[in-house]
């Protein structure tokens, strides 16, 4: 038997307690730095397997960080276990977090013969918070050559060479101050916060009519005022603004921090803009060298991937985006099955991940996760090419606001 069909092996072996983890996570969906269950059922599996983990890792209480070999090249496989409020894991999370131990624990017992280093590190937030670029700022992936993870998906689609298509983001929140008035009776000496975010809010639905098509804005009221009969003296919004590039990114951002500010002075109001409450996410950038592995290791599970594309512009967003910037990185996605009107961030989509054909899929995607890393370490060659193209791309960014 191959090495190839011994990892495959694995892997199918690991098939029940895989659709436990997936089906226990998707019964107890936690959000954005809550997955306090959900990291420990990931490190319960590990250590059923005689790997150690480390719950709380890079100081966040529900990052899991396990490895195993030492010295040589490092490889790290990315899991991922937060919810969406409301509807629990309609973004497959819970698939995500079994690839990646699936694929960790199949590669595991090469990593020793081959001299090198394999790493799970889950990362919390990925929803709402940046749990990966928490993890940058604290040294986590300092060491780490490479990653990779995958992610569910709906229909049979799978992740091309290109990988899949992402956005940058960035959140501006705005609080407009006013002053205070009766309505009826004195609005003259009232300022109306309120005002300031509807103008705001108008200005940049105009400034859509002027930006890229990879680019996009949008945005919510978070607070209205008090009462129709007292003039607003506080009102606030929240605007996200994505771009495909990181310098578009930058530009759009200011951009709409003009308009916010313009507006404040229209309306008479003083503006209080907040940049990045949350870290910013960065554009993915696939590494081609590395992506190839993966179509050539999923194409021999039988999945017929699709050939290169560019993609429809715009585009969700991730924080593996800042992995990639920071380390040749791959993120491709895997479908699920089902119709096409279900997709992630739709409720019916978290029912999805715990039918047969999605323990399938998932199945056959850590296999070729698994032989991905197994590849990076055992080749040098390949270690070159995936060096020299994240070179060219410009190495290693990290972010400064």
């Amino acid at each position: 038997m191959t090495a190839a069909a011994d990892r495959a092996a694995r892997v199918e072996a690991l098939r029940p307690e895989l659709a436990e983890l997936v089906a226990a996570l998707h019964a107890r969906p936690e959000v954005g730095f809550e997955e306090h269950a959900s990291a420990a059922q990931v490190a319960s599996l590990l250590a059923a397997h005689g790997v150690a983990a480390e719950v709380g890792a890079f100081g966040l209480d529900t990052a899991v960080h396990a490895h195993v070999g030492t010295g040589g090249p490092h490889f790290a496989i990315i899991a991922e276990y937060d919810a969406l409020p409301g509807i629990g894991h309609a973004c497959g999370h819970n698939v995500i977090a079994a690839v990646a131990v699936g694929a960790f624990l199949a590669a595991a017992p090469e990593v020793e013969r081959l001299g090198g280093r394999l790493s799970l590190i889950g990362t919390p937030a990925e929803e709402n918070g940046g749990g990966k670029e928490i993890i940058l700022r604290a040294g986590g992936f300092d060491d780490v050559d490479a990653a990779g993870m995958v992610h569910p998906t709906s229909g049979s689609v799978t992740g091309s060479v290109r990988g899949q298509r992402t956005t940058g983001v960035r959140r501006i929140a705005v609080t407009y101050h006013g002053r205070a008035a009766h309505a009826a009776g004195a609005p003259w000496q009232g300022r109306n916060a309120l005002d300031g975010v509807v103008t705001a809010y108008q200005g940049v639905a105009q400034l859509r009519q002027h930006i890229l098509p990879t680019d996009r804005i949008h945005g919510i009221i978070t607070d209205g005022g008090a009462a129709p009969n007292i003039v607003p003296e506080r009102a606030a919004a929240l605007f996200y603004v994505r771009s495909a590039e990181v310098d578009t990114l930058r530009d759009l951002t200011d951009r709409v921090v003009a308009v916010l500010e313009g507006a404040a002075l229209a309306t008479g109001t003083r503006a209080e803009i907040e940049l990045d409450p949350v870290p910013p996410y960065l554009p993915l950038q696939t590494n081609v060298a590395l992506s190839e592995r993966w179509v050539h290791a999923l194409a021999a599970r039988g999945w017929d991937v699709p050939p290169p594309s560019d993609g429809a512009p715009g585009g969700p967003s991730t924080d593996m985006g800042n992995v990639s910037r920071f380390l040749p990185a791959i993120h491709p996605a895997i479908g699920l099955g089902g119709p096409d009107d279900v997709f992630p961030h739709n409720a019916a989509f978290a029912g999805l991940t715990v039918l047969p054909p999605a323990l399938d899929a998932l199945v056959d995607a850590a296999a070729a996760l698994a032989s991905t890393a197994v590849d990076y370490l055992a080749d040098p060659a390949l270690r070159a090419a995936v060096a020299a193209e994240f070179a060219a791309a410009g190495g290693r960014y990290r972010w400064e606001a």
